[in-house]
Formats: structure tokens, C-alpha cells, sequence
């Protein structure tokens, strides 16, 4: 009878589920929610002996359909919390559906942070790690270079301990892993001692921004800009650490990040998207409106800023050295086609890391994120904006908007083929694929992804570099 009810309140009918842009919308034939790891375990076993599908869903903050699913639907709301912490090792133990907002309170509560956050903080820990979310600051990589060590949950049931002592090969597959591989039931991060950072914000031209970028880079510990197309103008954002104690909230500072950058955006886009020709004009507006701020708290509570405003994404990765020069080509092509886009161009640096599926591998990167405004057409846009990313040996990142498939993306990653042979290894009939990650890796007809992946992971044998 106990039995019974915990598979009553794990498993109930689907609804239907969307991410947060309404980029993606799906309707699951099961909704699983395991309260516990073991739970976990035995409900992704019993869709696989089923030769069912499966998929997890974090917060919805991908704009593309890698969770959709008719299936099964896999939500880790239960599964949250630090289950560890060694504080002289410095690792802390999480559980795959903790919230980045919730892990950065209850860190601080022990004395320790993340080393580096993106720029929103709603996502789940494991859904981040998976798509190889970051941050920005060129001494930093992307949040999965904190895993020290994971749990993994296999098509078949099982649980896997990996890290880079136990199982190298498949740890680098699963850092990044658009949850291809398993379920990620819980991560060990490293963390270091709790951080205060002043955060300092302006207007600057592009122009300026462009000659001095090395030295910002440089000086600051994370720099990042936001350019207005159509204009010359920026909101330059500099962060570093300090040992100024955090203040009382600043009435001008909460102003600006909560009505300003949420309130009036919403009302400029609004605008743009009744009257697309306004689009410039509201450009120059929101450059005009930028303010100069300061506020100093805790690292966790300044990386994340409100997002209110909702829209579609595209970002990629581009090699540092291509950074400028890909920023020009952009800037020409807004100019001369006058799109509809009322949204800031986002620019971010990163430090290269060692993770086959990650955007930054094997080289120190710079992120450029175009944006659209909900309700607005945005394929031309981002079309014609990916054809520069292309050129200058673009890599998506993983949860937002692109049009790459497998036969361009083998050629983009060193260990593409490397990852394919661990997935078969690791799902040979397919359970945690849906038709998104089939087309994007290049899986047909699933009795044969193992063959086939095998037979890929053969004729570059020998070919590849060490991780």
C-alpha cells in the first residue's frame, strides 16, 4: 500500500508544459516527480524497460526544445538542497532541481559561493550545468567547470558516481550533456569562501569600448556591455571584489535595475512590436536612458538581474580573437536591413575549459546574445546574425536559438564523436532522446545508435585530442 501511494504522488497525468519565452510548448503523457534519489532511479528505469521516452525539465529558461517530449516528463522540484559540504575541501553536494537563487542563500548560510553565475539566476543547477550556461570575467569558465563530481542515473536504472579519478571519459561527456546521456540526480561544486562585489554600471561608446577591451578584460574580474543598435552607445558593467560591506538598498540603484531596466523596457518594446518602425527611435531612447549605478552585496545576489521583459534568444561563442571584428559585421548589417530590434546586442568573455560538449573548448571565448522582443518576428533577424557567427567559427550555446545540425557540428567539436560513443554506451535505444536531439546529434532510427555512433567513434579513432 505504501508503495502504491509513493508511485501516486511521483508519477500523475501530464499537462500541458512551456518554457518560459512560449518558444516551446508540449503536452507529456506522464508527469514524474520523485521525491528521492532512489525514487529517481526506479522511475527512469521503469520508462526504459518500457522502451518509453523521457525527458527533464528544469525551469524552462531554454528557448529550444530540448525538453519537449509527448512522453514522459521528468520535474525535479522535489530533488532540491545541499545534501553536503566540506567546508576544508571546499565542495558542497547539491541535488539536480536546487534553484540557482536558492543554492547562492543557502551557500552564503555556509559561508561560500559559486565562483562565477550568469545573469539570471532561476534556472535549476543541473539544467545550467547541461547547457553550458556562463557567466562573464576572463579567469572564469562556465558554471559546469565547478563540477567536481556528479551522479548520474542511467536509462537502465542505474546510478553512476562519476569524476575525473573515477570514469574521466564519461564524466567529460556529462558535464555538458543537454541531458542526453541521464539524469543528473546531483552535482559536487567547488565553491570558495563568500565574496562581496561592487558592481558598476555606465554609458559608454562602443568605440571606446572596443579599443579599451583587453584592458577591461584585464582589470576587471568580470566585464561585460550591452550595445543599442542603431546607436553608438552602451551600458558598459564592471564587477569586482571589495571588502565594502553590502548597503541598504539603494532607492536609485533598485529604481534602475526594477523599474527602468523591467518597467519602462516593457513598454519600449511593447511599442516596437505595434509600431516596428519605432524601432530605432526606441533604441536611441533606451541609450539615452542608461544610468551610471553602484551597489556592493554578496557575488550571488549582483550576477543575477530581474528579467521581467520576456523574449526570444540567440547567443554563440566565438573565438576572443574574432570578437571585434564579428561586432562590426553585426553592427553593419542591423544598420543596413533596419530591423525591428529594440533589444541590446549582449557581450561576454570567458576562460576556455576541457568539456567536450562545451561552446568555450579549447578556447578562451567571447559570447555575443542577440534578443528579440516576444510577439516579434524573429528568424530574420537572427538569421542574418548567424550567418557572421558562422564565419567566425561560431558555437551555440546550447539552450538558446540556432539552426545547427550534427553534420556541421561534428566539425565545430573536437570530441564530438567521442560524446556519441559514451550516449550509446550509455541510452543504446534512445530513451532520453526526443526528435530536437536526434536531429541536433545526428541519431537516426534508434535500434541503430549504438552501431552507428560506434562506427563514428571508429573512423576518428586515434584523431582526436586529449581532453
Amino acid at each position: 500500500m505504501a508503495d502504491a501511494t509513493t508511485q501516486a504522488k511521483t508519477r500523475r497525468r501530464g499537462g500541458r508544459w512551456r518554457n518560459w519565452s512560449g518558444s516551446v510548448s508540449c503536452a507529456p503523457r506522464e508527469v514524474i516527480a520523485p521525491r528521492s534519489v532512489d525514487e529517481l532511479a526506479r522511475a527512469v528505469g521503469a520508462v526504459g524497460r518500457a522502451g518509453r521516452r523521457l525527458r527533464v525539465a528544469g525551469s524552462g529558461h531554454s528557448f529550444t526544445p530540448l525538453v519537449q517530449t509527448d512522453d514522459a516528463l521528468l520535474r525535479m522540484d522535489h530533488l532540491s538542497g545541499i545534501t553536503s559540504f566540506d567546508a576544508e575541501r571546499g565542495l558542497v553536494t547539491v541535488l539536480g532541481g536546487t534553484p540557482l537563487k536558492l543554492l547562492g542563500d543557502a551557500l552564503l548560510e555556509r559561508g561560500v559561493a559559486q565562483e562565477n553565475l550568469g545573469d539570471i539566476d532561476v534556472q535549476t543547477i543541473t539544467g545550467a550545468i547541461s547547457t553550458g550556461t556562463h557567466g562573464t570575467g576572463v579567469r572564469f569558465g562556465n558554471l559546469a567547470t565547478q563540477v567536481a563530481a556528479l551522479t548520474l542515473v542511467t536509462a537502465a536504472g542505474e546510478t553512476l558516481e562519476l569524476s575525473p579519478e573515477r570514469d574521466p571519459e564519461t564524466f567529460k561527456a556529462a558535464q555538458v550533456s543537454l541531458g542526453a546521456l541521464g539524469v543528473l540526480a546531483s552535482v559536487t561544486l567547488r565553491v570558495v569562501p563568500a565574496k562581496r562585489l561592487r558592481y558598476q554600471t555606465r554609458r559608454e561608446r562602443i568605440e571606446s569600448l572596443i579599443e579599451h577591451l583587453e584592458q577591461y578584460k584585464a582589470e576587471n574580474s568580470h566585464f561585460e556591455f550591452f550595445w543599442f543598435p542603431y546607436t553608438q552607445w552602451a551600458q558598459a558593467k564592471f564587477t569586482n571584489e571589495t571588502d565594502a560591506q553590502p548597503a541598504s538598498a539603494n532607492l536609485w540603484t533598485e529604481f534602475n535595475r526594477v523599474v527602468l531596466e523591467n518597467g519602462v523596457f516593457w513598454a519600449f518594446s511593447e511599442a516596437s512590436r505595434l509600431a516596428p518602425a519605432l524601432s530605432p527611435a526606441i533604441c536611441k531612447a533606451s541609450a539615452w536612458g542608461i544610468a551610471s549605478t553602484t551597489a556592493v552585496d554578496y557575488s550571488h545576489r549582483l550576477y543575477a538581474t530581474p528579467r521581467e521583459v520576456r523574449f526570444q534568444e540567440m547567443e554563440y561563442n566565438l573565438p576572443a580573437q574574432h570578437f571585434a571584428a564579428a561586432m562590426a559585421e553585426i553592427e553593419q548589417v542591423i544598420s543596413r536591413e533596419r530591423f525591428a530590434v529594440n533589444f541590446p546586442v549582449e557581450c561576454r568573455f570567458v576562460k576556455g575549459d576541457d568539456i567536450w560538449l562545451s561552446p568555450a573548448y579549447q578556447r578562451d571565448s567571447a559570447y555575443i546574445a542577440v534578443h528579440m522582443y516576444q510577439g516579434m518576428p524573429y528568424r530574420t533577424y537572427f538569421d542574418a546574425i548567424e550567418e557572421i557567427f558562422q564565419r567566425y567559427e561560431g558555437r551555440p550555446h546550447w539552450g538558446k536559438m540556432h539552426t545547427l545540425t550534427a553534420v556541421t557540428l561534428a566539425t565545430r567539436y573536437p570530441r564530438w564523436n567521442d560524446f556519441l560513443r559514451v550516449r550509446a554506451a550509455l541510452d543504446p535505444h534512445g530513451v532520453f532522446l526526443n526528435d530536437y536531439l536526434r536531429r541536433l546529434l545526428g541519431v537516426g532510427d534508434v535500434a541503430t545508435a549504438a552501431s552507428q555512433a560506434s562506427g563514428q567513434a571508429s573512423a576518428v579513432d586515434g584523431a582526436t585530442g586529449a581532453p
